[in-house]
């Protein structure tokens, strides 16, 4: 997922004082887990958070799901220039204040969950239909993004915001999710970013039809969450995966896997597949996969932010009328919609929990391609020990 962000001036920080998603000038009491430079070396740091405003909730921070987009943040790749920044949009916690008017939703102790997203303006059609995700005027990604003005905390107004490597957040009402009772809060944080990217293009394609046969283009976080999802909404799944190494572990969740490097293989899926779920960060050929799905209705979505450009294959397309098409998370009544499909059909990603002091080589681990399909998961009191 790429934030998106407001295009607004810079603000020029007093040395040593940070933000957060609405955080205090100088202030104290609270502390993250942050980047100070392009490099992964991860420090703690203090900063301050303002009490809610009217339609704001506070959250103790409990987990924080690690994802692919923290690299790609902290690094630059995506060009943030903001430091220090602490990543995180896979946050669960407990809601410790809320203001007047998000008191009728929630509730001091309640549990909650706040994804990629932590402001939108609310008011433009894309807002309006529920694509907050989409607003017109940018929305406000949970960290390396810009805090707008106009929106509540104008002292914020310019400066980083900074994600859930931390110990509380404050979020508009709007970004906040009610974790189904029952579910544990390290699996609700993880599920409101690779949860929801992939829930999103499923519940448009897939959800509520009958005989269908989704594809899932690689098989690291993304890629389970896809394959259980779709498996979870009755469809037909088949692995799109470089190699067969990963051939049982995909029997076990119901699907089969191909492998891309036996042309032989996908051949064999020649216009079979409904929707492809492509979840890839990496540059890779997309022709072979357009080959697979079902004429006029075959949708490729492309859920990975690679930056260089593909080459579509136009008479495949001109004469299949497949569909290639980009998906970004999901609005926030679709990502309270997930939450609960979810909870009710036993969804969870594989997941690992780790320290505050391991989160540093959770994220190289992440760099080299060595944390497989499972979420590394920070326990966020764990930061006092630092």
């Amino acid at each position: 997922f790429v934030h998106t962000q407001v295009s607004l001036p810079p603000h020029h920080l007093p040395t040593h004082i940070f933000y957060n998603m609405a955080s205090v000038v100088g202030g104290k009491g609270s502390f993250m887990l942050a980047a100070p430079d392009k490099e992964y070396k991860m420090a703690k740091f203090e900063i301050g958070r303002p009490a809610p405003g009217p339609e704001d909730v506070a959250i103790d921070i409990v987990y924080c799901g690690m994802c692919h987009s923290d690299l790609h943040t902290i690094n630059g790749d995506w060009g943030n220039d903001k430091y220090p920044l602490a990543p995180g949009h896979e946050v669960a916690g407990v809601v410790r204040a809320v203001g007047e008017k998000a008191a009728s939703k929630f509730k001091v102790g309640d549990h909650v969950s706040v994804g990629c997203m932590v402001l939108s303006c609310m008011t433009c059609g894309m807002c309006d239909q529920g694509y907050e995700q989409h607003c017109s005027k940018g929305m406000c990604g949970t960290y390396g993004a810009t805090f707008p003005e106009g929106m509540g905390h104008d002292d914020c107004h310019g400066t980083p915001t900074q994600g859930g490597y931390s110990t509380d957040i404050t979020v508009h009402q709007r970004f906040a999710f009610k974790v189904p009772e029952g579910m544990p809060l390290e699996v609700a944080g993880p599920l409101c970013c690779a949860g929801i990217t992939t829930y999103s293009p499923l519940s448009r394609h897939v959800k509520g039809k009958k005989d269908q046969h989704v594809g899932v283009v690689g098989f690291g976080g993304l890629g389970m969450m896809a394959v259980k999802i779709a498996k979870a909404m009755g469809a037909k799944v088949t692995i799109f995966s470089r190699s067969n190494a990963k051939k049982e572990e995909a029997a076990a969740l119901g699907a089969e896997l191909v492998a891309t490097s036996e042309p032989e293989a996908v051949g064999a899926l020649a216009r079979s597949v409904d929707t492809i779920i492509d979840t890839v960060s990496d540059f890779h050929d997309i022709g072979l996969l357009i080959s697979t799905l079902k004429p006029v209705t075959g949708t490729l979505v492309l859920l990975g932010g690679v930056p260089k450009p593909y080459e579509l294959p136009a008479f495949s397309l001109l004469f299949t009328g497949t569909r290639v098409e980009g998906s970004a998370i999901g609005g926030c009544d679709l990502t309270q919609e997930m939450l609960e499909f979810c909870h009710a059909n036993k969804v969870a990603p594989d997941l690992e929990i780790i320290s505050a002091k391991e989160a540093e080589a959770a994220l190289h681990k992440l760099h080299e391609g060595a944390g497989g399909a499972k979420r590394f998961v920070i326990k966020m009191d764990t930061l006092k020990e630092m």
